[in-house]
């Protein structure tokens, strides 16, 4: 998107204050309704509106109405809102042309007010040539839904925070000067990227600074990711500066070798290719690493970490061994238990084994229903939409009816009842077959586990959608339960 500063000079303050406030909405919101904008600034008398449709000539805003009347803020927009800021705080006090474009980025020249040229680099995620975010940078980290916006202010950030530390580490790297949303103001380096050059005084000794340079960075526990000749800068007197950090990965990452590995190989390539550097050629080759001091490739194994890395310092992705392997641990754990989960749907009880349900051996083939029917507020029964009951093979229900009495000699000779036939059951479950004893102590443990796991809140049993029909004492429901109770 080509940046016109010409309508910058011509916005007022209360431009600036809608342009926030759609900023504002767009924390929760994709489109920002019409409504809340107006509310959040807060102009008198529907100036609102009117400053709308300004920002909409000069789009700075976009207008979306296909399910609401909202808008959202555009690229330019942004970047209007964060050079403001810059420009108030002193940083620059002029924008020039355009020095570079990137898949993620643009680069400008800004001058401040004794003459001095910065750059300015504005990152613009989201472009159609690089949308595969989520799955190549690590902005998002445990976030699922993202904004093109948002995504650009956090690899800011991330980038502004690496190269302060590198510059502070005595790394070859562009002066950090300040950041405000998706912009990063750095020092201008005088030279031309590695890509443009096509012929060098001293290649080997620039090849093997180079290399130095991310053995280097490895030592202090970071990953360049991206170390290639489009993010080298070489001046006149062929001094190396490395530029673009936002991907940037701790070497504690599960990935770290093989970035490390890329990156050594994008440069013996290019050395390769443009420089003819016969003996890294005749090794590449030969595919062999040389463990002498000479002209060896560097192995990842063979870097030394250095105490007080920068990956723990700026929280780099994969910083620390220790969290690494417990997060690796945790997504096997939970791996296999999707899979045991998924391999029986049939039986409940699998994660929860009887004997620590503690549990009578005795009492087997009598469901326990206080639990149960604490939860579900009806005495002595589950819900009808489980479909269980407190009795083993007789499954009558019982809800409960207008008179307190009637219900407890009920529930007393239902007990009776119940018990008599369990002990009859006792008695002749000795004569049936294995099947059928099978069966029904797996119905009995399913019945069980149920009862415990609502005793303990993981599974409350809801109560029916019919049981204002069985209030009162009048009704044909309650009068057929009772004389099924008696019998």
């Amino acid at each position: 998107m080509k940046l016109d500063v010409n309508a910058l000079r011509y916005l007022t303050k209360d431009d600036f204050r809608v342009l926030t406030a759609v900023e504002m909405g767009m924390r929760n919101h994709e489109i920002v309704p019409a409504e809340l904008v107006d509310r959040i600034a807060g102009l008198k008398h529907g100036g609102t509106y009117k400053v709308l449709r300004n920002l909409l000539k000069n789009k700075l805003v976009h207008h979306d109405a296909t399910k609401y009347d909202g808008y959202r803020l555009t690229y330019l927009g942004y970047d209007f809102l964060a050079i403001k800021t810059l420009v108030n705080r002193g940083v620059f006090a002029s924008v020039g042309r355009q020095i570079g474009v990137g898949k993620e980025s643009d680069i400008f020249e800004v001058a401040t007010e004794d003459g001095t040229v910065l750059a300015m680099k504005l990152h613009r995620l989201g472009r159609t040539s690089f949308r595969a975010v989520k799955s190549k940078r690590d902005y998002l980290r445990h976030r699922r839904s993202f904004n093109w916006l948002y995504l650009s202010r956090l690899a800011a950030l991330k980038e502004f925070a690496f190269m302060k530390a590198l510059g502070d580490h005595g790394f070859p790297v562009p002066t950090a000067v300040d950041c405000n949303r998706h912009c990063v103001i750095m020092s201008l380096v005088q030279g031309y990227p590695l890509v443009q050059v096509k012929e060098l005084q001293n290649p080997d000794d620039v090849f093997d600074t180079i290399l130095g340079l991310i053995v280097r960075l490895a030592e202090h526990g970071l990953i360049h990711c991206d170390f290639n000749e489009f993010n080298i800068m070489i001046d006149d007197d062929e001094k190396i500066t490395v530029i673009d950090f936002p991907q940037m990965v701790s070497v504690s990452h599960r990935n770290a070798q093989m970035f490390f590995d890329r990156d050594i190989e994008c440069i013996y390539k290019f050395f390769n290719k443009r420089f003819n550097l016969t003996s890294e050629e005749n090794e590449e080759q030969d595919g062999s690493e040389s463990d002498g001091e000479g002209n060896s490739r560097p192995s990842f194994l063979s870097v030394k970490k250095a105490a007080g890395s920068l990956d723990k310092e700026l929280a780099a992705s994969g910083f620390t061994r220790k969290e690494q392997v417990e997060m690796e641990k945790y997504i096997d754990e939970d791996a296999e238990g999707h899979d045991s989960g998924s391999d029986d749907d049939d039986e409940v009880g699998d994660a929860v084994p009887i004997d620590s349900l503690k549990i009578d051996r005795d009492h087997s083939d009598e469901p326990d229903c206080t639990l149960a029917s604490r939860d579900s507020g009806v005495p002595g029964t589950f819900s009808e939409e489980h479909g269980t009951s407190c009795s083993g093979e007789n499954r009558l229900e019982s809800s409960p009816s207008g008179s307190n009495g009637d219900a407890k000699e009920a529930l007393e000779s239902e007990g009776k009842m119940l018990s008599e036939e369990d002990e009859d059951n006792d008695d002749s479950s000795s004569d049936d077959d294995d099947e059928e004893d099978a069966e029904l102590t797996k119905k009995l443990n399913k019945q069980r586990k149920k009862a415990i796991a609502a005793a303990h809140g993981r599974r409350r049993p809801v109560s029916s959608r019919n049981a204002y029909k069985d209030k009162g004492k009048g009704t044909m429901n309650s009068k057929i339960q009772r004389q099924a109770c008696k019998w």
